[in-house]
């Protein structure tokens, strides 16, 4: 399960655009948020490179 550090996500508004980025891409995705940690971990059938490229097109790029 690929985990993101994800520092620009800081509030319930960015966990809902991404939800919506990533699962418009896999409608069977699994995210685990941790808003404090800024850290997302995603169940998916996209690779780690595919989903790294949708935060980045929705303003979240991961750190790592």
């Amino acid at each position: 399960m690929p985990t993101f550090s994800l520092p620009d996500m800081s509030c319930g508004h960015c966990v809902a655009t991404i939800t919506k980025t990533l699962q418009a891409l896999d409608a069977q995705a699994q995210l685990q948020f941790d808003r404090e940690a800024r850290t997302l971990a995603v169940e998916s059938a996209l690779s780690r490179e595919q989903l790294a490229a949708a935060l980045s097109e929705a303003g979240y790029p991961p750190a790592d």
